[in-house]
């Protein structure tokens, strides 16, 4: 059966060529603004990811199974999005530095044959090294942390500030595989 990515981020695209050799991606236009945040962290996430999914279900004219994902970043369980420019960047990458932070995925794998939907959300414990303004500054002029949701990325320049982690790293990036492969083995 057809597979479909609901996303164009890159990092979910290479990290599913991990797992599956071939798939559509179909951009799931779906306002996120849509879903309001009420202090559940898990149904939050799950919730954006369903949506994606059922976005990307509207579009299609054949039985497929549908991945659709959603990662933020958490500090003491207030959600830290995409920075507006490159001074939220800063104040994001400071009130992370020297500290435990929490970063969630939610996850839709969805058989639209079966009429079977699968919702999963796992969390990834980081923490910070102590970082310096400088070094902040310095991360900031690469450009990476303005597309990133709490303004850094674990796979790229962003890395050299985590000093430890607890959990999946590729939750951190962005699709945690493990979950996906067992998520995936339940719809078929």
């Amino acid at each position: 059966m057809k597979i479909v990515l609901a996303s164009a981020s890159e990092r979910r695209v290479e990290l599913l060529n991990r797992l599956i050799k071939e798939f559509d991606i179909i951009v799931s236009d779906f306002d996120e603004d849509k879903v309001l945040f009420e202090g559940s962290i898990d149904r939050y996430v799950k919730e954006i990811a369903l949506g994606k999914a059922m976005h990307v279900k509207k579009k299609l004219n054949e039985d497929a199974i549908i991945i659709a994902a959603d990662t933020i970043v958490t500090l003491d369980n207030k959600l830290l999005g995409k920075p507006k420019d490159e001074e939220d960047a800063f104040n994001i990458i400071k009130s992370l530095q020297g500290r435990k932070h929490l970063v969630y995925s939610g996850i839709v794998v969805m058989n639209t044959a079966k009429n079977v939907i699968k919702e999963e959300s796992l969390a990834t414990e980081v923490t910070f090294s102590e970082i310096s303004d400088n070094e902040i500054l310095e991360y900031i002029k690469t450009g990476e942390p303005l597309d990133k949701a709490g303004a850094y990325g674990i796979q790229g320049i962003g890395g050299i500030f985590v000093e430890e982690i607890k959990g999946c790293y590729y939750n951190v990036v962005g699709l945690p595989l493990n979950k996906l492969k067992s998520m995936l083995k339940a719809v078929q």
